[in-house]
């Protein structure tokens, strides 16, 4: 028998052995090494408000450069708070229910580490967004997968119920979601709600794309159902609505005990976001309502054209509700896998995807990938240029 080696000081840890870096990023880096157009990573390379800016700035000048409290700085709070009564239905103190994190990866971060322990089964619906899996995966939390079938991605009372067990804490919901779009309806909710009261289990928002949705639709905060009452972390961030994906800028809201939870590992892991940035943040939440339907028009704009361009290319788009993302389904292609398929488009395009085995833990994502279009619209055109004189 050969004998059981001591494991080396010099080597990573256990807990990351089975991680390796997101096919997001790492078609960022296969599209610069091309010189292509990256319509992979949600990079939002949009010019910021202005207001967002001269807040920062002024900040910056004001001397506001030193840590804010863990749980952000008071101004930033506060704006949330009428924020959140304004535009959601959500009435929460801006003093003990609120806490801004390091963008909305670090509010996720933090709840998952101070609130369920290592163990503990958390739902995540597929596809998924691969940082809510990798941070539970990182904190040794046994992911269960809820699979929502394209193109509608229905969620039911029925399936949430066939994988709920008695090992589940927690279940994660993303409206409008990375990447199908999706966003949930009332009735959705509802049934989500229903199974948690009955299972007592936290629920665990992602919003960070509330403000980008389409035809009409109304984003419903899971919080603001009755059955999901006092169960509810709501995670939303700044860096979509804003573009200011480089910010780091995102919070959370939650009932007072499980946010001062949220603090203490926020205040550990990051001690606090950067705090010019969060004033000058609190400044964009005066912006009017105007600012907020043109940024949804905008985006609608965009939707359409790439939803043409991938026709013209004999690639199906699934035209999403919401945020600004769009899978595509690359069957035609007959590749064998959705990696060969986003390289291949990169090829011979020079427009970067990513693959959709990036948001699933089996083959259900290997006849899809994943289209960015939160670009500036001359980028957008050439790159939907590009694709629709794509021949499969």
């Amino acid at each position: 028998m050969e004998p059981v080696l001591p494991k080396s000081a010099v080597a990573p840890a256990g807990r990351v052995s089975h991680m390796v870096q997101s096919d997001i990023r790492a078609m960022t880096r296969q599209c610069d090494a091309v010189g292509g157009i990256n319509l992979g990573q949600g990079i939002c390379d949009l010019p910021l408000p202005q207001l967002v800016r001269d807040g920062a700035v002024a900040a910056i000048d004001g001397g506001h450069n030193i840590y804010s409290y863990p749980e952000g700085a008071r101004e930033l709070r506060q704006a949330i708070a009428a924020k959140l009564a304004r535009d959601n239905g959500i009435n929460a103190d801006p003093d003990t229910e609120i806490v801004v994190t390091v963008g909305a990866t670090g509010a996720f971060t933090a709840a998952v580490l101070a609130l369920l322990d290592a163990g503990d089964g958390i739902v995540i619906p597929e596809p998924y967004y691969g940082y809510h899996l990798n941070s539970a995966l990182l904190a040794g939390l046994v992911p269960q997968y809820l699979t929502l079938a394209a193109p509608e991605f229905t969620l039911t009372q029925a399936a949430l119920e066939a994988v709920v067990d008695d090992t589940t804490r927690a279940i994660v919901l993303c409206t409008p979601s990375n990447p199908s779009g999706k966003m949930l309806s009332a009735e959705e909710l509802d049934a989500v709600g229903r199974v948690a009261a009955a299972r007592d289990l936290l629920v665990i928002t992602d919003e960070i794309y509330e403000y980008i949705r389409y035809d009409g639709r109304e984003h419903i905060s899971p919080a603001t159902r009755p059955a999901l009452a006092g169960r509810v972390v709501t995670i939303m961030g700044l860096s979509k609505t804003f573009s200011i994906t480089g910010w780091r800028l995102g919070y959370a809201v939650a009932p007072p005990e499980l946010a001062r939870a949220m603090t203490l590992v926020h205040d550990l892991y990051y001690v606090c976001a950067p705090t010019p940035l969060q004033i000058g943040a609190a400044a964009g939440f005066a912006a009017p309502a105007s600012f907020f339907e043109d940024l949804a028009r905008d985006y609608e704009e965009k939707r359409g054209v790439l939803a043409t361009a991938l026709g013209a290319a004999g690639l199906t788009p699934i035209v999403p509700e919401g945020a600004y993302y769009m899978l595509a389904d690359v069957s035609s292609l007959d590749c064998s896998s959705s990696k060969e398929a986003a390289l291949r488009i990169l090829r011979e395009c020079g427009v970067a995807s990513v693959p959709g085995s990036s948001f699933y833990r089996g083959r259900a994502g290997e006849s899809l990938v994943r289209f960015c279009y939160a670009k500036e619209m001359d980028v957008l055109a050439e790159a939907c240029r590009r694709l629709a004189a794509f021949k499969p």
